[in-house]
């Protein structure tokens, strides 16, 4: 089976959601007062400005470079953020619903304080099980999203064989895209996540050379920095050290 010859995910930019999180962990709350559902938490003016940065880096590409697809989580903040990034460039968008965001059941709207606090035994369980098997009790763990991801991939290269495909989606599944690209193991993509926090719109990418996709960038962030948009982290609940 031919493969992709190119692969890039793009995080969604700064949401509304991103910046209540952020408050009440560094505040020592227990529980994330957003007021949407997840699926339609908005962006932020801020993450409006580094969608559109994107699109100036996408911009940039030469013609021969520029993705044959987007493929864009159901999720508001990554469809904003896809289409102000894709804005006049031609690029057909599938809306897939396997790119959405890991769903965290009795762990939704808690802070890492407020899952010790509330869910103690949730708490331990995770601890002991570590976050790529740990399923919270209406929730998905890593392996689960890995499962919707394996699928869409295939699909993929099944569709757009020797293509190049850009992806819109959140932290988790930017990592889990790194796992499955360069077929890393658990204890490998587990190192990363606890030395890094995906910046909102930060761009990774490979590329296929032989049998392999060899990495050209990982949570880069150059494109902001160059455009004066501010670069931005705020972790999940997913993303707390267990």
């Amino acid at each position: 089976m031919e493969q992709l010859q190119w692969l890039a995910v793009v995080r969604h930019g700064q949401s509304t959601g991103n910046v209540i999180a952020e408050a009440a962990e560094t505040g020592g709350l227990e529980a994330i007062e957003i007021p949407e559902r997840d699926a339609d938490v908005p962006l932020s003016d801020t993450g409006r400005e580094q969608a559109e940065a994107v699109g100036k880096w996408l911009a940039g590409l030469p013609g021969d470079e520029q993705p044959g697809i987007a493929v864009v989580s159901p999720y508001l903040r990554t469809r904003q953020t896809a289409e102000l990034a894709l804005e006049g460039s031609g690029i057909p968008v599938v809306v897939d619903e396997r790119l959405r965001d890991r769903e965290l059941g009795v762990l939704d709207l808690l802070t890492g304080r407020g899952v010790q606090a509330r869910l103690p035994q949730e708490f331990a369980r995770r601890a002991r099980l570590g976050k790529f098997y740990y399923r919270p009790p209406g929730g998905e763990s890593w392996a689960d999203v890995l499962l919707r991801l394996r699928s869409l991939l295939r699909e993929l290269r099944e569709d757009h064989p020797g293509g190049r495909v850009l992806l819109f989606a959140h932290e988790a599944t930017h990592l889990l895209v790194r796992y499955l690209a360069e077929r890393l193991s658990e204890a490998e993509v587990m190192e990363i996540a606890h030395a890094t926090t995906v910046a909102n719109c930060a761009i990774s990418a490979w590329r296929r050379q032989g049998d392999a996709m060899r990495p050209e960038m990982f949570n880069e962030v150059v494109h902001l920095h160059r455009e004066g948009a501010p670069a931005t982290k705020q972790e999940a609940v997913d993303a707390e050290p267990v």
